[in-house]
């Protein structure tokens, strides 16, 4: 199996400070890539026109909401699209002030690679260390830090040098295996397209250079076969009169025609007899594609079932202990029933404990202080009506993590990674 078409395509979010240059970096990789249309062009020229603005405001390419714009602040999690001839590349721009750190959890949680911006003036901030931590929850195993705004320190190496040896020595605490420094100017663009002239003591290469070499296809699980039963597909038609298939996307593992597989929760065994990849049949299939899948037995299956290899299966969980990011407005009651949303299945849930929270600045766990509210983040105790056919988290970003949902409102109060 090729992992060619998974390699070229990139998914990254930035995150960092308030002001830090998050969506002008952005903008300016758009801008210097000619990954913009020139009627988008035009309409960011006319704003920062209106702004009193000499130069266009590349930031404004990011900032798509009004409040956005007049703020000069980034509020929502905004997507963009580009490619260069090498990678097509999606980027999640995240936001910077505390009350939006929930923002960042969403936009970072399918990211492959997370740009941590530094203003070079101010060196690593509470939002740096918030930042970095999430990323490192998540599971995001390539950080390229930029330190911003060299141009305001005169490109100086000395100030470079300090903030890179905070962060070494924040980032020994973190579990983040390939960590990238680069020294830039978003507004100018040193060191993001092109390489900068004004910093000849800076070896290394630019942004997007790394960007399109970065090597992420071996982050994928492709050991652990995980394909959760999302929908079963029953025609009922003349010229598919006794199709049945099952239909989902694939969390992790290769599945191939002919392999022999076990359904849980029941346990039934059957082989692979096709896979469809839309309307085409393939031979094997591969995260993170959607497919169908039907087998040489009718066996019986339905949404939150699970597909997996005999020798090689997931644990069955009640009792659960994760690492919780709160995003509800309420703060973490013990006696409230929440829905737990893992995968394709829901089952009701309450949490029985809470085990620490964790101080976002030393890493350090707080035992004293239990009350969580929105955007801490705990180690917490649940326990589910019905068992999860769960993975750790560290293992499989699919199967080990969850969403909570408050029955009441429907709202989306946490997420929570398996441990």
């Amino acid at each position: 199996m090729s992992t060619t078409n998974q390699n070229s395509l990139l998914r990254f979010t930035t995150a960092g400070s308030v002001d830090d240059g998050k969506s002008t970096l952005i903008g300016r990789l758009l801008y210097d890539s000619r990954s913009i249309f020139q009627d988008q062009l035009e309409a960011v020229e006319n704003s920062s026109r209106k702004k009193g603005l000499e130069n266009a405001d590349l930031s404004l390419l990011t900032d798509g909401l009004r409040a956005e714009r007049e703020q000069g602040i980034t509020i929502d999690v905004a997507y963009r699209y580009f490619a260069t001839p090498r990678r097509k590349f999606i980027i999640a721009d995240t936001p910077g002030h505390l009350q939006y750190t929930r923002n960042m959890v969403t936009g970072a949680s399918t990211a492959d690679l997370a740009i941590i911006l530094i203003d070079a003036r101010h060196g690593l901030v509470e939002q740096t260390h918030r930042h970095s931590f999430i990323a490192s929850l998540l599971g995001i195993k390539h950080l390229v830090v930029c330190v911003n705004k060299m141009d305001l320190v005169d490109f100086n190496e000395d100030q470079y040098q300090t903030i890179t040896s905070a962060f070494r020595n924040f980032s020994s605490r973190l579990d983040i295996p390939d960590i990238k420094f680069i020294p830039i100017s978003a507004l100018f663009g040193d060191n993001v397209v092109e390489a900068s002239a004004n910093m000849p003591w800076y070896e290394g290469g630019t942004l997007l250079s790394h960007l399109e070499e970065v090597h992420v296809g071996s982050d994928r699980n492709l050991q652990d076969c995980r394909f959760p039963i999302q929908y079963v597909i029953r025609p009922q038609t003349d010229e598919a009169r006794d199709f049945r298939g099952y239909a989902g996307r694939i969390a992790s593992g290769v599945f191939k025609v002919g392999d022999e597989m076990v359904a849980l929760p029941s346990g039934m065994q059957s082989r692979v007899k096709e896979i469809f990849v839309g309307a085409d049949a393939v031979e094997c299939a591969f995260p993170p594609q959607s497919v169908t899948i039907t087998m040489e037995n009718d066996i019986d299956l339905s949404r939150g079932d699970m597909l997996v290899r005999e020798n090689n299966q997931p644990r069955s969980l009640q009792e659960i202990d994760a690492q919780l990011c709160w995003m509800g407005d309420e703060r973490l009651n013990l006696g409230v029933r929440y829905v737990v949303r893992h995968g394709t299945t829901e089952v009701k849930s309450m949490i029985r404990e809470v085990l620490y929270k964790v101080d976002i600045n030393t890493l350090h766990r707080n035992e004293d202080d239990k009350q969580i509210g929105m955007n801490d983040i705990a180690r917490v105790r649940l326990r589910t009506a019905s068992p999860l056919l769960a993975d750790d988290y560290r293992r499989n970003r699919t199967t080990g993590s969850f969403i909570l949902i408050d029955p009441g409102t429907n709202l989306t109060v946490a997420a929570g990674f398996i441990s």
